[in-house]
């Protein structure tokens, strides 16, 4: 995944968990399903949308140096 459909994910996370709780409501509201039987669909969402966003990777970071080997003293 490029750094264009990235950023495009992460664009676009805010207005579809917006989007998504909206639909929640409406459908508690509307039909016979309450807002406590459907909130799951909210995580599943979340969930989509960070597989898909994949790892974001950091250019400042840099892993931390290995230990000292036991009885070395420095």
């Amino acid at each position: 995944m490029n750094d264009q459909s990235q950023t495009l994910i992460r664009a676009i996370t805010g207005p579809v968990i917006l989007i998504t709780v909206g639909v929640l409501f409406l459908i508690d509201r509307f039909t016979q399903f309450g807002f406590h039987q459907t909130w799951p669909v909210l995580l599943i969402v979340i969930g989509i949308l960070k597989l898909l966003g994949g790892r974001r990777r950091r250019d400042s970071y840099y892993p931390p140096p290995p230990p000292p080997a036991p009885g070395v003293s420095q």
